[in-house]
């Protein structure tokens, strides 16, 4: 008979029978991999392992209610899970392990992050999506702990959007009627992130359909729960998130980990509630057991006492699960014996396979290097000192590409002196080898499809005979006012964004046209606006998350940089996000609402395009050019630009303000004075004072600092004027020598150069309060104006004598 206490179908016994067999051969399978995958670590075919041992039993039911559609947010303990939706195999999991940079053969990253990091493909060989209503979906994840809640929250966010907003109705390829559920994994410990309680507090203010699990073994890392969390248990630390009849809430449910029967009704309850009535639920997963400890770098043993190595030895949820399937009858000991022998037997089968497919690869690479290599050696004076380097890498069993490069490049310096065309085949060689292995590790950071941002054409304004000056916020106003308009996956969040319209009043008046799903208000917590943003972007919307002013921007910084920023590049081009951030800063007074911390935005986000529009009809080009791509960007609006007038332009829907390139905003031909942002207005007004000295300056708008002057612009100014002065308001060294490495290590400016090239920036500190602080703190107009005509004094002494 089926246990009563077990929720199932009406299926026949043998049905039935069959259903706990394959859970059990996939627990079976799953453990043996991080079994024998900790061995391959330490026997050095893979530097790192972190495996999901004795989570498997939660993972096997929270599958059962995975349905097409329906998207993971996790970390890296679900191997068992991912195996169970029939999206990965034993050698596909040893793929991970070696890094194979084959997509086919590794599909989850191609080797570009350690195994246990899953994804499946969202996107098709073009880039453009998928059908996710037809597919399992899991969102790539990320090593850092807890990064994984603020996407869950955008994930089932776009269920509640799909099912409410009727301009997406017709989306299908994204969701059916809001219908699926956001399933996020996090280990008890990583509950002690602020990034968990601000998702969990997120989640239970939008109610949208999410099931968090929370995999719990009493550890983190070998750092005990009561350390980690009030009285050592998170559920019960939760409770004041239960809904209840006056307050919507969460459904907090508690099972044990070895349970099956328990954990298949467990996941059964939350799936219904999530899918059917959008209330987040919350699946405390206690006593389970890690019998590998955290990862291959330890023993558990060293951190475990043996009373509680016993007792995970006698409730390891495998061994929990095959007693419970005998005393039920579902199968005898000997049936579960075969199904055990054939499950190692896989694992050793599917290792090997994997090994073999990836090592086969570099030893064919190895061959033609080392055949080349003994060519060189046989021609050359040095052959003496080529042997050894051609005999140590003939001589690598288990060859890595480094070897080869190694031995090859190596080789090459003995050849300096001699001609040969052995030496001519190794130089081409060599090269050849890195512009073909190279990609494999670096390429697909930004869209390498013809959807790609800077494909985009320019569209300038246009204006009419009778064109008004307005405010400049009208103009972002009611570009917004068209974007909404013509793009009904286009929605907006933030703080103050919906009800008011947004600080700055960019946004008066939309949500009452467009209604509150799609301009609307966030809590203060802008790391899961970002995660809002993010989640929602993945399923087919386009957000865009509006981060009030840029100092907040250090709030989210992490998901931006560890998850959207490196999205694309380490699923290998298979899934997107391409949300926009807008946000605001530059020249506001005082330390904590400076606004001009783009330097280390530059290094962080990569991956991201970072813009710097002068003025709001930029930006409201960038918002238009943006959208007609499928990247993220961050577009950085001028704070103090919202009440300066400009011309409201005809076209306004049309404006495309091409990424990538820089603009000349004033022709000169002494020296080229390169900014940007809020700052451009100050170097405009020192250039016209410059005149009035005898000197000429161009004035250059950067705009787009990643990517930066794709058109090498401002190298054929510096040709023209022969010197260059960089001002912006960032810290030394911050954006101001990122400009400078772009063009002197990339663009080869240096040839055009008459005097060396300098930086004008802020202080060192933050900005202090007040405009005398502004003053003191950043770049003025009399500091631009006196340092270009230093460059100018120290070139030609006699025309510009000394100013001070």
């Amino acid at each position: 008979m089926q246990p009563e206490t077990m929720t199932t179908p009406n299926i026949s016994f043998e049905e039935y029978k069959n259903q706990i067999l394959r859970d059990y051969t996939i627990a079976l399978l799953s453990r043996e991999c991080s079994l024998l995958g900790r061995r391959e670590v330490l026997t050095g075919k893979s530097k790192f392992g972190i495996f999901g041992g004795g989570k498997e039993l939660p993972q096997l039911a929270m599958a059962r209610v995975f349905r097409n559609g329906d998207f993971r947010s996790g970390y890296y303990r679900d191997q068992t899970f991912m195996m169970a939706i029939d999206q990965y195999t034993v050698e596909q999991f040893f793929a991970g392990l070696y890094a194979h940079t084959d997509i086919e053969k590794e599909p989850f990253a191609a080797g570009r992050q350690m195994g246990g990091h899953f994804a499946t493909h969202s996107l098709n060989e073009d880039g453009t999506w998928k059908n996710l209503t037809s597919q399992k979906n899991s969102s790539s994840d990320i090593s850092p702990t807890a990064g994984q809640m603020p996407r869950l929250l955008g994930l089932a966010q776009a269920s509640k959007v799909y099912r409410n907003e009727k301009s997406v109705a017709n989306k299908t390829n994204f969701s059916i009627q809001g219908n699926e559920v956001a399933w996020g994994t996090i280990g008890n410990a990583s509950t002690s992130e602020g990034l968990f309680w601000e998702t969990v507090n997120a989640g239970g203010v939008l109610q949208v359909p999410m099931v968090i699990s929370i995999w719990d073994d009493e550890y983190g890392i070998s750092v005990h729960a009561k350390h980690q969390t009030t009285k050592e248990d998170i559920s019960m630390i939760l409770e004041g998130f239960r809904k209840d009849e006056e307050h919507p809430g969460y459904e907090i449910i508690k099972v044990n980990g070895w349970d099956y029967p328990a954990l298949v009704d467990a996941y059964q309850t939350a799936e219904d509630l999530a899918r059917e009535q959008h209330i987040p639920v919350i699946i405390h997963v206690k006593e389970l057991t890690q019998p590998q400890g955290h990862s291959t770098s330890g023993s558990h043993e060293r951190y475990k006492s043996e009373e509680r190595l016993n007792w995970e030895r006698e409730y390891d949820c495998i061994k929990k699960f095959k007693e419970w399937i005998i005393e039920h009858e579902v199968a005898t000991t000997e049936e579960l014996l075969d199904i055990e022998k054939t499950a190692k037997k896989k694992v050793r089968k599917g290792k090997n396979d994997a090994w073999n497919a990836y090592i086969s690869e570099i030893k064919a690479e190895q061959k033609e290097a080392v055949d080349l290599l003994r060519s060189v050696e046989s021609q050359s004076q040095n052959k003496n000192f080529i042997t050894p380097l051609v005999n140590t890498l003939a001589s690598k069993e288990e060859p890595i590409r480094r070897d080869i490069l190694e031995a090859t490049r190596k080789t090459l310096r003995y050849l300096t002196k001699e001609n040969s065309s052995e030496k001519l085949a190794l130089q081409k060689y060599v090269n050849d080898y890195i512009a073909l292995i190279q990609p494999k590790y670096s390429k697909h950071l930004y869209s390498e499809f013809d959807s790609k941002a800077i494909n985009i054409a320019e569209v300038k304004p246009l204006y009419n005979e009778d064109t008004q000056l307005v405010d400049a916020r009208l103009i972002l106003r009611d570009n917004f006012d068209e974007i909404f308009s013509r793009i009904p996956e286009s929605l907006i969040f933030g703080e103050d964004s919906g009800k008011i319209g947004d600080v700055n009043q960019g946004l008066e008046g939309l949500q009452e046209k467009f209604g509150e799903i799609r301009v609307s208000d966030a809590g203060i917590r802008e790391a899961t606006i970002i995660g809002q943003g993010i989640g929602m972007a993945m399923r087919g919307l386009r957000p865009i998350a509006e981060i009030q002013y840029l100092d907040y921007i250090l709030y989210c910084v992490q998901g931006l940089s560890d998850d959207l920023a490196t999205l694309r590049y380490r699923t290998f081009a298979k899934q997107k996000a391409p949300l926009i951030i807008r946000t605001r800063g530059h020249r506001l007074e005082g330390i904590w609402h400076s606004g001009s911390q783009m330097g280390g935005l530059i290094h962080l986000l990569r991956g991201i395009h970072i813009l710097v529009p002068r003025n709001m009809t930029k930006a409201a080009g960038f918002y238009n050019t943006l959208l007609d791509s499928d990247e993220p960007a961050l577009v950085v609006e001028c704070l103090n630009g919202y009440r300066l007038k400009e011309k409201m332009p005809s076209n306004l829907a049309e404006i495309r303000t091409p990424i990538g390139v820089t603009e000349t905003i004033k022709e000169g031909k002494d020296i080229t004075l390169v900014s940007y942002g809020s700052t451009l207005r100050l170097v405009e007004q020192a250039a016209k004072e410059l005149l009035s000295v005898g000197i000429d300056a161009e004035v250059i708008d950067v705009q787009s600092l990643l990517p930066f002057d794709l058109s090498h612009d401002i190298v054929k100014s510096v040709a023209k004027t022969n010197r260059l002065l960089i001002i912006d308001e960032d810290v030394p060294g911050g954006a101001t020598g990122y400009i400078l490495h772009k063009l002197i290590d990339e663009q080869n400016i240096y040839q055009y150069l008459d005097s060396e090239p300098q930086t004008l920036s802020a202080q060192p500190h933050r900005p202090a309060f007040g405009t005398d602080g502004d003053y003191f703190s950043k770049p003025s107009t009399e500091d631009i104006f006196e340092k270009t005509y230093d460059i100018m004094h120290e070139s030609n002494p006699a025309t510009y004598p000394q100013l001070r």
